[in-house]
């Protein structure tokens, strides 16, 4: 694959974190999606897995601040994030996985109306929609992240899958 092409799949993947649009991502894009999954569920921010989700959004802005922010200045632009970023964490896709563990987990938490530790493939769909994909992408990404096609998605199948995605190959 040449490397505008893969230049351009990365910045696609930038927009997916700059939730506000301005152009960087930073610590409040992370805080927007917490933000906007609790609001499509409904759970209070106090609640345990309301600021269990802004716990793991913070950790998961620190982890990627660590990784990509390489002047210091709390933003991750563009050309830091395809340039820095996505080297490092294509160089070890097991590191990105670990940074966003406690959001995935918790953003799962969130859409387990269960308790069994799973969301529906329903409520993935509901959880990519809020943090800004489209429904169509939505539903097949949900529908691809149930591997064993039981209906639902766990961990499991969303860590390495959400590593898998930001990590792509050239």
């Amino acid at each position: 694959m040449v490397s505008s092409e893969y230049e351009r799949r990365i910045a696609g993947r930038f927009a997916t974190f700059d939730q506000d649009g301005n152009g960087y991502i930073d610590r409040e894009d992370f805080g927007a999606a917490a933000k906007a999954l609790l609001a499509e569920f409904g759970t209070p921010a106090r609640s345990d897995k309301g600021q269990a989700l802004y716990a793991g959004a913070e950790a998961f802005w620190q982890g990627m601040a660590g990784i990509a922010d390489r002047d210091g200045d709390q933003r991750i632009t563009r050309d830091e994030f395809v340039h820095g970023a996505v080297k490092r964490l294509r160089d070890n896709p097991e590191r990105f996985a670990e940074i966003a563990r406690p959001f995935l987990h918790a953003a799962l938490d969130v859409a387990d109306a269960d308790g069994d530790g799973r969301a529906t493939i329903e409520d993935t769909v509901r959880v990519l929609k809020a943090l800004g994909a489209n429904e169509e992408t939505a539903r097949a990404a949900a529908a691809a992240l149930d591997t064993d096609a039981d209906g639902k998605v766990g961990e499991a199948e969303v860590v390495p899958a959400f590593a898998r995605y930001f990590t792509v190959p050239e």
